[in-house]
């Protein structure tokens, strides 16, 4: 089949240059609304249409932008084969097969579903994958074969694979967009107006200007994290106050709570401990288990329930057997089981960064922990419900933060009861 030379009046020039642009990594940081999506379409039937049994796909944020950028490329076979006469061969609603044995393949993102292929990959808003980092280790390798990569979106703050692409590959071409670039090269729309509806200027800077800000989807912000922060030695107890307290030979000068988030496979499980004096809560321990059978968990929560005045304890799925145990041996007034819903994990989201606002509470200045509460994004799903997600990373999946959070709500809990450590120790 002849090459497809001949664009006419479909594309304007900034979407003709990323088109054009013939490198194995290349990647499009675009403003909202200047048509990445219907220039990528174009591209990927023009490697269908040119190569002879060749797989594209197209690995879009959601089932509905995949369906949309399908449309967009039947779009483009029709425009073909008015020139050049019939191309596709067979067709469903996520692919297409042309008559020159390529395929063209459309898929919602997803980790699993995306592995084995072997051909050029679109991955479009990519910023708004969920699990990016791992969408992006299971689809690199299928352009190992000398295939090539697109990467196109709109930036959504840094916490994503998107982003660290953009900032810190230098093996892809990259090509930027704002929408006052694509007005000056002929795009029909006013920018002025345009602003007008928008409802803030945060928004405004994200999804039409190309800025990556920070603070745009992080639920607690840098800025809240950094006024609550102190050097470790100042707010962690140290292994021997620690162990002295788990024995029975410290007594602490404040209240003492817990919070433990449960992991066993793939996410770690967290406790975090914190002593309140005066209104301010102190972070003093965060015992991290990976992998840990949960007779260890039990143990190292059990020895650390004799010391507390109160706990929160996830429930949610694997949970939920501990969280029974330490009720049954502690008793519900010192243990509450906490049922990860999504009213109640809003609860807790909110009651955490309250605190931080509120300057009442103090964590060590550890990275690890500053990105897991930076990493929790609040989102609204289609049916107005409150959500709180953040990525999957080698460090976890925002388990401090919920440990911390469930620390928060139990030292927040009115209590009726007087404060009395038991005199026990588990085993």
């Amino acid at each position: 089949m002849r090459r497809i030379k001949s664009y006419g009046d479909i594309l304007l020039p900034y979407q003709k240059r990323f088109v054009e642009d013939d490198s194995k990594l290349k990647i499009w940081l675009a403003s909202r609304q200047i048509g990445k999506s219907f220039a990528a379409a174009f591209e990927a039937v023009k490697l269908a249409a040119e190569n002879k049994n060749t797989l594209v796909l197209l690995v879009s944020a959601s089932e509905r932008q995949s369906k949309e950028l399908m449309e967009k490329v039947k779009f483009h076979l029709r425009a073909l084969q008015i020139v050049t006469g019939p191309v596709v061969s067979k067709e469903t609603s996520d692919e297409i097969r042309l008559k020159n044995e390529s395929r063209i393949i459309s898929l919602p993102a997803n980790p699993d579903t995306v592995r084995g292929f072997s051909g050029h990959v679109f991955l479009d808003e990519f910023a708004l994958h969920k699990d990016s980092r791992e969408i992006w280790r299971a689809l690199y390798p299928t352009i190992t074969r000398g295939y090539k990569i697109r990467v196109m979106s709109t930036p959504k703050g840094k916490q994503n694979m998107f982003y660290e692409l953009w900032e810190h590959n230098k093996l892809f071409s990259k090509h930027k967009t704002t929408i006052f670039d694509a007005v000056k090269e002929g795009l029909p729309i006013d920018p002025e107006e345009l602003k007008a509806g928008v409802s803030d200027e945060d928004t405004w800077k994200q999804e039409y200007l190309c800025e990556f800000l920070d603070e745009a989807t992080a639920f607690i912000t840098y800025n809240m994290i950094n006024s609550c922060e102190v050097e470790p030695k100042e707010c962690l107890w140290n292994e021997e106050v620690l162990y002295a307290w788990l024995e029975g030979r410290y007594q602490p000068k404040g209240t003492m709570y817990l919070g433990m988030d449960i992991g066993r496979r793939k996410d770690l499980t967290v406790i975090a401990v914190v002593e309140k004096l005066g209104d301010v809560l102190w972070l003093r321990e965060l015992l991290e288990m990976e992998k840990a059978p949960f007779s260890q968990q039990r143990e190292a929560l059990f020895a650390r329930l004799v010391r507390v005045s109160r706990a929160a304890i996830d429930e949610t799925g694997i949970g939920m057997q501990l969280a029974e145990e330490a009720q049954e041996r502690f008793g519900r007034y010192r243990v509450e089981a906490v049922h990860f819903t999504l009213p109640a994990k809003e609860e807790l989201a909110i009651g955490l960064r309250t605190a931080f606002e509120d300057k009442r509470i103090r964590i060590p200045k550890i990275e690890k922990l500053r990105q897991d509460l930076h990493s929790v994004k609040k989102e609204v799903t289609k049916l107005g419900h409150i959500r709180f997600s953040a990525e999957r990373t080698e460090d976890g999946h925002a388990d401090r933060f919920w440990a911390l959070a469930l620390a928060v709500y139990a030292a927040g809990q009115k209590e009726s009861w007087a404060y009395m450590p038991m005199k026990v120790k588990w085993l």
